[in-house]
């Protein structure tokens, strides 16, 4: 199948006519529009909310410790012959 075509559109637009007259169309058209509208600036709104809080978070704190001593391994040294 390749999708909806013009054809496919056509028939289907036919059919809405006849389930709900050609009266009601305008008025269903209309509150989809207003429904998209307030579903796009929800959207909106929950980006810039997500922007703000990414701007207020707290970097990780970075250690303070040597690299050397933070492995936790002690450098030793083979005893002095003789002792």
């Amino acid at each position: 199948m390749a999708g909806l075509t013009g054809w496919h559109l056509l028939i289907l637009l036919g059919a809405l006519v006849l389930l709900y007259g050609a009266g009601r169309l305008p008025d269903a058209a209309r509150a989809v529009g207003r429904s998209a509208r307030i579903f796009k600036g929800e959207m909106r709104g929950m980006a810039s909310d997500d922007e703000a809080r990414a701007r207020r978070a707290v970097p990780p704190a970075t250690p303070t410790e040597p690299a050397d001593s933070a492995s936790g391994v002690t450098e030793t040294h083979p005893p002095a012959p003789g002792s």
